[in-house]
């Protein structure tokens, strides 16, 4: 992996000494930690080669649950865009290189246990850095079509709700019931594969994606591979949506809506069935959603001041995993206060069903509930361009869909542009 690192700092150096092109560079010298460094990089970015560096810390507290404790996740994310238009005279393609490195092990192992996690940058290896994302993409009629090729994670851009990124908890953007299937290429292991994207009209799109069923090699888990094993089988999703606000220029909040389904190609074992011979039962693992975001009302007559709510329903067959269905419910409030505008408090709720058939094969299956339900407080306060500090409330009934007790947590996350 030191070997990605150097790759990818290297694109970025040769990048930045270039000429200065004619579209404006975003404000690197106030929207970032590190700045310009000498206008290099507003000349990178003009001749098509933008660098985006994130640091982000989160520590929490929880009361309850498995165990009372404290502790802190940090994330670094690296990424340099490529506009090959730009960059090489490539019309209509694009790419990506993206690092991320993921340290310590979080509040969810350790004190709470819960099916739905409680941060989302919360890892299962305790120390990670990997190569998440490098694709190339190809945009054709007008950019109405573009295929994309390369290492992808479908929560960049599948079952996505813009106002629900404001919160913690790991529900709000994989379904929860999805996460726990054989290989979603997720947050912060993906997998090759292909995405299709095509734009009906200005507003109506339908995406695509096939990837590989299983992520880089589970043998080796702290690694970035490509790696076609015989078992992987297949991974595919679909969406379509619709964004009824995509022509107006002047809307500033969040409208969308979309339905999505997902399987695999390959059967996985059935959590309780089992055949004659009294193996367990070959299942398929499938599921979809469907989803709705709105920005409902503006505060006071100003456009970038506004709510927003936002609701997710998410389904699977129940047969493998613990969780069978999700329901996230929230409102996102941009701007709560007139002389905070780029503040964002967020409040949300959401619930994990649990799985009958899990609940089935549990060592005392009465000591286990039907669902496991989370609200969360959040409020994101922009300390300065580059530096937001995000006070986080968590309190959980059920986690783990059992008996333990109530988990309260109560902490911070800090992030910085770099």
């Amino acid at each position: 992996m030191r070997r990605t690192l150097i790759t990818a700092f290297s694109c970025l150096a040769v990048a930045a000494p270039v000429l200065a092109g004619d579209e404006p560079p975003p404000n690197f010298a106030e929207d970032t930690l590190t700045g310009d460094w000498g206008g290099n990089r507003s000349a990178a970015a003009k001749k098509g080669f933008e660098f985006e560096g994130l640091a982000r810390i989160d520590a929490l507290r929880n009361r309850g649950a498995i165990s009372n404790g404290s502790r802190h996740i940090s994330h670094l994310d690296f990424k340099l865009k490529m506009d090959l238009e730009k960059a090489a005279g490539w019309s209509g393609g694009s790419a990506m290189i993206n690092v991320v490195s993921d340290g310590g092990w979080g509040p969810n192992a350790r004190h709470v246990g819960a099916q739905m996690g409680v941060t989302n940058v919360e890892v299962g290896a305790p120390t990670t850095t990997r190569l998440f994302q490098a694709w190339l993409q190809q945009s054709f009629l007008d950019d109405r079509l573009a295929v994309l090729a390369g290492l992808y994670p479908i929560d960049s851009e599948f079952f996505t709700m813009d106002s629900a990124g404001v919160f913690i908890g790991p529900q709000y953007g994989t379904p929860a019931d999805l996460a726990q299937t054989r290989g979603p290429s997720i947050f912060n292991n993906s997998a090759f594969g292909l995405r299709a994207k095509w734009n009906i009209t200005k507003s109506v799109y339908a995406m695509g994606a096939v990837l590989d069923g299983i992520p880089n090699d589970p043998a080796r888990p702290k690694r970035t591979a490509i790696r076609f094993a015989k078992d992987d089988g297949s991974f595919s999703i679909g969406e379509l949506g619709w964004l009824p606000e995509a022509e107006n220029e002047k809307f500033k909040g969040h409208a969308k809506a979309a339905i999505g389904l997902w399987g695999y190609s390959t059967k996985v074992n059935d959590q309780r069935d089992l055949d004659a011979a009294g193996n367990p039962l070959q299942r398929s693992q499938r599921g979809g959603y469907i989803l709705g975001e709105r920005s409902l009302v503006n505060l006071g007559g100003e456009q970038e001041r506004f709510i927003s709510a936002f609701a997710r329903y998410t389904w699977t067959d129940g047969d493998s995993t613990p969780v069978k269905n999700s329901v996230n419910l929230g409102l996102h409030v941009k701007g709560p206060v007139a002389s905070r505008p780029d503040d964002v408090l967020g409040f949300a709720w959401s619930r994990a069903g649990m799985s009958q058939k899990w609940r089935d094969v549990q060592a005392v299956p009465g000591d286990t509930k039907s669902g496991e339900d989370v609200l969360e407080i959040t409020w994101r306060v922009a300390v300065t361009p580059w530096l937001a500090i995000q006070p986080n409330y968590q309190q959980m009934r059920n986690p783990g869909g059992g008996s333990a007790p109530k988990a309260k947590l109560i902490g911070a996350r800090v992030d910085i542009a770099l």
